[in-house]
């Protein structure tokens, strides 16, 4: 069954992080990105209008093997960022205990209002 919350393809596809190389692409760093290695998002593909590094090579200035690599190699994230970046991971419970906070504080305002009604 379809889920209202779960992405259309090609954003269902989990993406795998592309191997080292000595002559890395652009292609490969948002690799990198799509397949949470660097901590911004979760795993999966992200279909963009334009790839990653098209303006540069448009403008004749592809960036060189060189800044790739070290922009793979910064934009690397610890296992501690990307373990937090997953919004569904161990910490699934904060939105339903937030949903009951919110659901007990307005009984609580209901409630006191109720009883404190002259009647």
């Amino acid at each position: 069954m379809f889920r209202s919350e779960d992405p259309p393809p090609p954003a269902s596809i989990p993406a795998q992080r592309p191997p080292a190389s000595t002559h890395p692409t652009s292609a490969m760093l948002k690799g990198d990105i799509d397949s949470g290695a660097t901590g911004e998002k979760v795993p999966h593909y992200d279909p963009g209008m334009a790839q990653l590094g098209t303006c540069d090579e448009a403008a004749g200035t592809p960036p060189s093997p060189e800044r790739i690599a070290l922009a793979r190699e910064t934009e690397a994230a610890t296992p501690a960022t990307r373990e937090a970046a997953d919004p569904h991971g161990r910490r699934a419970w904060v939105l339903p205990a937030f949903v009951a906070f919110v659901a007990a504080a307005a009984l609580v305002i209901v409630g006191a209002l109720w009883l404190g009604l002259p009647g």
